[in-house]
């Protein structure tokens, strides 16, 4: 596939690098190369994510014109961007980056702002230490204002076959627009447990590139295979994301952690999931002491509404997490969540 007017070629299939840092150097370095020598060619990072930039630094260290590079500044000054910029060309191991994105905005930078960020990205491209200029967010509005601006090559946003009618919008929107649209958390954050389904979907989107999320040999293995053998949409695959949608569509926590940290020390975005989480995963690994207390933590919620106001999906988040609480003590109580 082609990511819109970036002109960028690669199969449509790629890397996301944020579970990278939780894994140690070397066994990065072997994950990331054998997903390139695999045919992965696009390889996703942020300055958020730890030491990920640098795993893919030495990874890709003399055969940088190989591979795309795409990363991102959570930035919201000029300075700040320049010095985000420096760190991750020097984390990298690279003199350009090749889609720089700003990471999760509340607004859409644009010319002239008071931020300056986006003045700053144009001189960054005009140095040549960026290629193309990209976006990422939750929040459709500003996504909406990113693309209708014509000031972005690229869109990076939750799509999964859980996202609904306006996610959609954004893709058809971006493909009239000859705008990128980047995939992430095409598996919903861990909902989504089928990826053949989950690929097969994807794939009837042509404007749409996933990047999904890789820490381990094994899930690497399973998206390349995919590459020479790409599962199609068919009647069971349809069958099994009808069951989805109608178990898991909704009112649910994506798990974006917008909302954090909470002033109560609410793990939010994994306590406002758990109900989902115990009808798709086994109940046992999430019922030991541990969840246990990071669950009852919930009832020392101060009702500062400070998750509900951050939320870019607009979930009653407190609600949710009460809801949440009562279906975890009916399970450790022996009931069956239906």
């Amino acid at each position: 596939m082609i990511v819109g007017k970036t002109g960028i070629k690669t199969p449509q299939n790629a890397f996301g690098a944020l579970p990278i840092q939780r894994v140690d150097d070397d066994t990065a370095v072997r994950i990331l190369r054998k997903a390139y020598e695999g045919g992965m060619t696009y390889f996703d990072t942020a300055r958020y994510y730890s030491d990920s930039e640098h795993k893919l630094g030495l990874a890709f260290s003399g055969m940088r014109d190989k591979v795309t590079i795409a990363t991102k500044t959570g930035a919201v000054t000029a300075d700040g961007f320049n010095k985000d910029l420096e760190t991750s060309l020097r984390e990298l191991a690279t003199d350009h980056i090749d889609v720089y994105q700003f990471h999760n905005p509340a607004f859409c930078p644009k010319p002239g702002d008071e931020s300056g960020i986006y003045d700053a990205m144009v001189r960054a491209k005009q140095e040549g230490k960026v290629l193309h200029i990209g976006i990422t967010n939750h929040r459709l509005s500003v996504a909406k204002e990113a693309i209708e601006s014509g000031l972005y090559e690229t869109l990076q946003f939750p799509f999964s076959y859980l996202s609904g009618e306006q996610e959609t919008e954004l893709v058809d929107l971006c493909k009239e627009n000859d705008m990128g649209f980047i995939a992430m958390k095409a598996l919903a954050g861990g909902l989504i447990t089928d990826s053949k389904a989950a690929f097969s979907f994807i794939a009837q989107f042509g404007n749409v590139l996933p990047i999904w999320g890789i820490q381990r040999e094994e899930e690497l293995d399973e998206w390349l295979s995919y590459m020479d053998n790409p599962p199609l949409m068919d009647d069971d695959i349809r069958k099994l994301i009808d069951n989805d949608r109608n178990e898991l569509c909704g009112e649910f926590c994506r798990g974006c952690g917008y909302c954090m940290p909470c002033p109560a020390g609410i793990e939010i975005n994994n306590c406002a999931r758990m109900s989902l989480m115990l009808r798709r995963a086994p109940s046992s690994a999430w019922l030991n002491e541990t969840w246990q207390k990071n669950m009852a933590q919930i009832e020392n919620c101060l009702h500062c509404n400070a998750c509900k106001s951050n939320c870019p999906y607009g979930l009653d988040t407190p609600s949710l997490l009460e809801k949440n609480l009562e279906d975890y003590k009916n399970v450790l109580a022996g009931k069956v969540l239906v």
